[in-house]
């Protein structure tokens, strides 16, 4: 796992640090989210709750830096913090925006923090001008000592773009 964290860590830390043209913020956005959370352990997998803050930041047009903080109620009491990319796709519905997005996290569960890689993608809903509701799925394995396991969420929440 150490060796995985070396060669990625400073891929994306050169990502976060690269300049962005315009440094003009383009638009920041804050939520909550909340759902259903699968998470494997060895040779059992247990369901839970999720439930947590998240901020992204749009850098170009239909383009965002994401990070989540989330807590899980499985045994553990597992946290993520994730970070990730999040793309637009074309909508063919004004009131929709669906997207994708992959990143990675840092898991805080019992026996350490581990590396884990996240994919996923989902829909906003637009219930007000800055407001939108989320339909989101994010999976991927978490690397722990000795293993890898598995995570799948299944989240809704709220999302308000900040002016």
């Amino acid at each position: 796992m150490n060796k995985i964290v070396l060669r990625v860590l400073p891929v994306v830390t050169m990502f976060l640090l690269y300049p962005i043209a315009g440094l003009a913020q383009k638009g920041v956005a804050v939520g909550a989210r909340g759902g259903l959370s699968f998470f494997g352990y060895g040779s059992g997998t247990s369901a839970g709750l999720q439930i947590g803050p998240t901020i992204d930041y749009e850098f170009q047009h239909g383009m965002f830096l994401c990070s989540d903080l989330t807590v899980n109620t499985q045994s553990g009491t597992p946290i993520e913090w994730a970070n990730s990319f999040k793309y637009y796709l074309q909508s063919p519905q004004p009131n929709m925006q669906p997207y994708i997005d992959g990143g990675f996290g840092l898991w805080f569960v019992t026996g350490g923090p581990y590396f884990g890689l996240r994919a996923g993608g989902g829909v906003y809903f637009s219930i007000a001008p800055d407001l939108q509701v989320p339909a989101d799925i994010q999976l991927g394995p978490v690397f722990t000592t000795g293993s890898t396991t598995f995570y799948l969420a299944l989240t809704s929440g709220i999302r308000y773009t900040l002016p």
